[in-house]
């Protein structure tokens, strides 16, 4: 009898023990089905954010479904451009002028060489600068940053972004009435053309006509400002260059793109009557410069007891170009803000004639690269190791030479640093920048070298 019982017990035991399983088994289903319900909506939700943010509709601008794309972009853009209101709080701050009439300018290419030396100019004499950049690595990012990093102790923002990216450009016109645009980014540089064609086309003219496409809707329009390049002369052999001189032979892709920005800027002004002025720089030096420049690399190779290849022409003529100083580009591209009358649109339709102009700002003094080498020299207090070798064609020109009669004609333009005065504060930035110890020319830390950190 006992037994029975036991038996009675084993079993009861055994259905309960069963149905506590069935019951944790449909628990744990339900939980699963809600989990990966969860997940599923999560899912779905990112992938409806992201396609909101990344579709452009076919209709057309004026429907409905468009100013819906629009107005949804408007309200995500801050969170990935920077923050929200706190990034938008610096823009404001850094493009609001500290003088009265003074200038709201957006620069773009703001770390750039050029860019940075305006912004800072502009900022000190108490106008509203705000930068783009997009600190591609076309040279070393690092020197890139160094220029934000100074500009950032000035209370200069850099919006780190695209010049092809129409919403971040239309986001920046929406949060402030730029009254002028400094206009510098560029894929800069003959010979790399050879080696990365397109990314001339992206940057020099897709770039450009996407900043028009945004000025050219914005109210007010601002003026712009933008650097053409001596580049455009190409195989012109009349000297001085003058702005009234043939430009249809360039020698490089990269002049083809920057005479096709010349006639780009054209056709904005004739049709929304954009006030626009171009800029034709011609070789520009100094502290903070680009290191794919020959003065830059001939003294990084000449600290470090490398040779470096000295250019002469076909026929053995050398080489020789109208070498300009930064702080004399800089009053140029100052008052060429400075004269530029406003543009004419509004919203997109011409009011009446606009300004157009093209100006050359360089030294007015050819110099050879070899004297360029001696100076180097006596400034290092080194002996360069010269391999001297022909040109080859990759579409540098053998010689420039500035007309800047027309600059100083309509905005004061008069250069006033010579290759060696110039050269001397570059060496003593470089050496500085870099840390180098090196057995330089004592002249370099004369108390009358006020040259620039």
């Amino acid at each position: 009898m006992a037994s029975s019982l036991d038996t009675s017990k084993v079993m009861k035991l055994e259905r309960y023990n069963s149905y506590i399983r069935r019951v944790n088994s449909s628990k744990l289903i339900a939980a699963s089905s809600k989990l990966l319900f969860r997940v599923t909506l999560l899912v779905a939700l990112l992938l409806i954010f992201f396609f909101t943010i990344n579709y452009h509709p076919l209709n057309s601008e004026n429907t409905p479904h468009h100013h819906i794309h629009t107005t949804t972009h408007s309200l995500l853009s801050s969170a990935f451009y920077g923050g929200g209101a706190a990034w938008e709080k610096q823009v404001r701050h850094s493009s609001t002028p500290r003088r009265a009439n003074g200038l709201s300018v957006l620069v773009t290419g703001a770390a750039g060489f050029v860019g940075s030396h305006c912004s800072m100019a502009l900022k000190k004499r108490g106008d509203g600068v705000l930068g783009i950049d997009n600190f591609n690595s076309y040279y070393d990012p690092l020197l890139k940053r160094g220029r934000q990093k100074l500009l950032a102790q000035h209370e200069i923002f850099i919006v780190e972004g695209d010049i092809n990216d129409a919403e971040l450009l239309s986001k920046l016109f929406d949060i402030v009435p730029f009254t002028h645009v400094l206009h510098l980014a560029a894929q800069a540089g003959v010979r790399y053309a050879m080696k990365n064609p397109q990314s001339y086309i992206k940057s020099n003219i897709g770039g450009f006509v996407n900043l028009l496409e945004t000025v050219k809707l914005a109210n007010p329009q601002p003026a712009i400002v933008w650097a053409s390049s001596s580049s455009v002369y190409g195989l012109n052999t009349n000297v001085p260059f003058s702005e009234n001189h043939r430009t249809d032979q360039p020698a490089s892709l990269y002049a083809a793109t920057k005479k096709a920005g010349e006639e780009i800027a054209h056709t904005y002004n004739h049709i929304y009557g954009l006030s626009l002025t171009a800029l034709r720089f011609f070789t520009v030096y100094g502290p903070w410069g680009r290191p794919d420049m020959a003065y830059f690399f001939f003294t990084k190779d000449m600290t470090q007891g490398k040779p470096i290849n000295v250019y002469v022409t076909q026929d053995d003529k050398e080489v020789a170009r109208d070498f300009t100083y930064i702080d004399d580009i800089v009053k140029g591209c100052l008052g060429a803000l400075d004269t530029a009358e406003k543009s004419t649109g509004s919203g997109g339709k011409k009011k009446g004639p606009a300004q157009l102009r093209v100006y050359n700002l360089g030294n007015t003094s050819p110099v050879s690269v070899k004297k360029l080498v001696t100076i180097l020299e006596s400034l290092l207090n080194v002996k360069a190791k010269k391999n001297v070798i022909k040109m080859p064609r990759n579409g540098d020109v053998p010689f420039t030479h500035a007309n800047v009669s027309l600059a100083y004609r309509d905005f004061g333009y008069k250069p006033t640093t010579d290759l060696s005065s110039g050269l001397r504060k570059f060496v003593k930035w470089y050496l500085s920048y870099y840390g180098i110890q090196s057995k330089v020319n004592k002249e370099l830390d004369s108390p009358n070298d006020h040259s620039e950190d």
